[in-house]
């Protein structure tokens, strides 16, 4: 082997490496983020249940849903922030392809950040394919309990758009996870071509059975789509 060729090859580990502590990092601190969130979670729903046998107005995850009005729920409002209620922890297909930043402020719709995610399209897996999941908690694909129920929701509405115009995203969606815990319902959009400017998309959940979401939002795209891969947006994530 050529010195240049070991130095590149070493380079190209080091880069490795140091991207898979970075998504460790990442991980540990959503996970972190979730456990505080979930005991925060339960505080709520005990003080639902306790507004609701006294007569007060029950709106998701609480002892008696679908009573009352539904207030905005939350999957992506800005980074970091407290009202987020999932994580996108559920890196499907290439996953080696994909990076994600939820803290973008290159881009963004309203607040101060927007979701950032770039797909190279190498297929470091040999899918074909990507995708992430917002999960809760995190890593949930049905083996563990968790997720809201969101009985009430009429829609979820989110804001997109591409870096270039034209990226194809085959399907964005809510639920559809399987096993011991599933999800209790799917719900879907696509394919959608983005823009380059922000624009709102709706997935309609009338008639959905939503007493248990894990799955709280979900995007899927193929490199046949995309053979140079991409970059989007995704911004104010929110069930309505």
């Amino acid at each position: 082997m050529k010195a240049s060729e070991g130095s590149s090859k070493a380079e190209e580990d080091a880069r490795a490496y140091q991207e898979q502590q970075s998504k460790q990092r990442q991980q540990a601190e959503m996970e972190a983020k979730a456990k505080a969130d979930e005991e925060a979670k339960l505080k709520a729903e005990a003080t639902a249940s306790q507004s609701t046998s006294a007569g007060g107005v029950a709106t998701y995850a609480t002892s008696k849903p679908g009573k009352g009005t539904f207030a905005p729920f939350w999957v992506y409002k800005d980074n970091g922030a407290r009202g987020n209620h999932y994580y996108p922890t559920g890196w499907m297909g290439d996953y080696g392809d994909l990076k994600i930043n939820p803290g973008n402020t290159a881009k963004v719709h309203s607040g101060t950040t927007a979701v950032k995610i770039t797909y190279s399209a190498k297929m470091s897996q040999n899918a074909g394919w990507c995708g992430i999941y917002w999960q809760n908690p995190p890593n949930n694909w049905g083996d563990k309990k968790g997720g809201y129920n969101l009985t009430g929701a009429k829609r979820l509405s989110f804001w997109a758009c591409g870096e270039k115009g034209g990226e194809v995203i085959s399907e964005f969606k809510i639920g559809g996870i399987s096993g011991e815990f599933p999800d209790s319902d799917t719900a879907m959009i696509g394919p959608i071509e983005l823009s380059r400017k922000w624009q709102n998309y709706t997935i309609d959940l009338t008639g959905k059975d939503l007493t248990n979401i894990i799955g709280g939002f979900c995007f899927s795209a193929s490199r046949d789509d995309n053979p140079e891969g991409f970059t989007i947006y995704v911004d104010d994530i929110v069930y309505e």
